[in-house]
């Protein structure tokens, strides 16, 4: 037996909490004594499709800062200061992303005299290493990695891995809490315990 992702666990126990609801709601409500309906088929029949990361694609797209490798750091703290997120793509001449710099590792950086302003360039303090995903994603799936990785920006990539957003968690729960397929309490604790990079 395939050990089950933590991941895979919570997708498992929402989907069991949502069947269970449904399933006293219907005895509650009451049926006719001859039609039964199984709980498996009444979640299904009120079964609410998941939210895809391409449901906040505008705002994901607001969202999306790049630089080249060779700009300045001044460049890169203008575009944090005059944006709401946290956090900007690093791009290579072709436009693919080869790195991200957070305002963390911006302000640690500076803080440490390990970089400057003025003559400091992206490429040389970028973290390499891109969490990213689709577009096609459930929304759900991303924010639960996002919370076990304590990543509070995922970059959306398309087919040929060009930026095409960055989904910040704030966003995607507002998404899920406006779409009501996900309990208040289950995002609640999820903001409280979310880290940030």
């Amino acid at each position: 037996m395939n050990a089950q992702t933590p991941k895979t666990q919570m997708t498992q126990i929402a989907q069991v909490t949502q069947i269970t609801q449904i399933a006293q709601v219907t005895q509650i409500a009451g049926t006719p004594s001859d039609v039964e309906i199984p709980p498996v088929a009444a979640a299904e029949a009120r079964a609410v499709a998941p939210a895809r990361v391409s449901a906040i694609d505008a705002v994901a797209r607001s969202r999306l800062l790049t630089v080249g490798t060779d700009a300045l750091l001044v460049e890169v703290a203008a575009l944090l200061s005059s944006a709401q997120i946290g956090a900007v793509v690093v791009c290579d001449g072709a436009g693919l992303p080869v790195g991200t710099i957070t305002e963390t590792i911006l302000v640690r950086r500076l803080g440490l005299g390990q970089a400057d302003f003025f003559t400091t360039r992206a490429g040389d303090v970028m973290t390499r290493q891109i969490t990213n995903c689709s577009p096609d994603d459930v929304l759900s799936e991303v924010l639960a990695m996002m919370h076990l990785r304590g990543l509070n920006h995922v970059l959306v990539v398309d087919a040929e891995h060009r930026p095409q957003g960055m989904l910040n968690a704030p966003d995607g729960l507002r998404a899920l809490l406006a779409a009501g397929n996900y309990e208040e309490e289950l995002l609640r604790n999820y903001v409280m315990g979310v880290g940030y990079q």
